[in-house]
């Protein structure tokens, strides 16, 4: 279902209530928007912002039916949403992006099938769904790292594997789940671009990001991409333009991916959300990408958001309160606070656990050697690991 503009005063709506959620109620509120949260947890980062909480499950009858009556308009604010939801919400109202897009996303084996038909590179791979196809793998595919089609975020549901024997015992690991087989690459580093495409089919883009994961979880990610090549720059925003234009995509799109250390580029796998390497662009950029959000959901002209500072983000996981021991203590943000360009984002959650985004923190600078030092003296002050 497409609508013209939905100007400010109307009430967007969001299926999910963690940080990404919220972070799309500040924007929406900025604009003059009201806004209405489906969620079950009571407490959920987003509902406790917003001007409505639905408190429902995502495919529950009634709360879709009480988001939908409220709501002019209703986004997604994590990938694993019921693209069954979308689609009913979708019957009723304008949601962006869609429940097929959604779907695709959520499905690794989809995903890399989008990224075959659109001519981008991406790992060798296979799917195994049968213990025929466990068998038939090729040999050429290990080492690999086997994922779940489904569910799989954070590193969760992925186990790297060296031979068959190992990949069988995964597969048995995993529950005998569908699955991805995807080959080791030599990889030098990994890069996200983050796009926009409205119902008209603009496309706006962020500059490349430079992403370091520990442990499967983003960590830490700079801007401008220290390592890339304008070369490699134009073919990841070409290829991210062209997997969200054959979606008919509507909405923000992240797409990661790996840089090999031959210099070429392979498609890894997409968001259909904002998404946590792209939080440096609420303190860097004069749009960021909740704003536009608002405005891809809106049907509100896109224009092209300008990178005006340097930036190096920070995750922030809830191991932080842990650092001294087993009882949870406040990390020193006086301190990090006093440095120059430092901004601090708490995302609003009841407890700290260890492994949870908790909060990030964007370092901007005039130039990227200014925000590295000023970030790299932050993550000492935490305890974090530099790089």
């Amino acid at each position: 279902m497409t609508t013209g503009f939905i100007p400010p005063g109307a009430t967007l709506g969001v299926m999910g209530g963690g940080q990404l959620g919220r972070m799309f109620v500040h924007a929406a509120q900025q604009m003059g928007y009201a806004t209405a949260v489906l969620d079950p947890d009571a407490a959920s980062p987003a509902g406790l912002v917003s001007h409505h909480h639905v408190q429902a499950d995502y495919l529950s009858d009634a709360g879709l039916a009480q988001l939908s009556q409220v709501a002019a308009a209703i986004t997604t604010e994590f990938e694993n949403v019921p693209a069954a939801a979308l689609k009913r919400l979708g019957a009723q109202r304008p949601v962006a992006p869609s429940g097929e897009a959604v779907a695709t996303c959520q499905d690794r084996a989809l995903e890399k099938a989008h990224f075959v038909a659109c001519g981008v590179p991406c790992a060798p791979h296979a799917l195994i769904e049968t213990t025929a196809q466990l068998a038939a793998v090729a040999d050429d595919l290990l080492p690999g790292v086997l994922k779940t089609a489904r569910l799989g975020y954070d590193g969760k549901g992925q186990i790297r594997v060296a031979d068959r024997a190992q990949l069988a015992a995964a597969w048995a690991e995993l529950k005998q789940v569908p699955c991805v087989l995807e080959k080791m690459l030599p990889l030098a580093y990994e890069v996200s671009v983050i796009v926009a495409r409205g119902a008209s089919g603009e496309l706006v883009h962020f500059p490349l990001q430079q992403n370091l994961h520990r442990d499967g979880i983003l960590a830490v990610t700079l801007v401008p991409a220290p390592d890339v090549t304008p070369a490699v720059q134009q073919q990841a925003i070409a290829a991210a333009e062209k997997i969200a234009a054959t979606l008919r995509y509507v909405g923000v799109l992240c797409v990661e991916f790996f840089v090999l250390k031959d210099g070429s580029l392979v498609a890894n796998e997409m968001a259909p959300r904002p998404h946590n390497s792209g939080h440096y662009t609420i303190d860097a950029c004069d749009l960021s990408q909740f704003d536009l959000q608002v405005r891809t959901l809106t049907n509100t002209p896109l224009a092209a958001p300008r990178l005006h500072s340097s930036a190096v983000m920070l995750n922030l996981l809830g191991d932080l309160w842990f650092a001294n021991g087993a009882d949870e203590t406040t990390p020193p943000w006086d301190r990090v606070l006093a440095l120059p360009g430092a901004h601090l984002h708490l995302y609003g959650k009841a407890s700290a656990r260890k492994g949870r985004k908790m909060g990030h923190l964007t370092f901007t600078a005039a130039t990227p050697q200014q925000a590295r030092t000023v970030a790299l003296q932050a993550a000492e002050l935490l305890g974090l690991a530099a790089w």
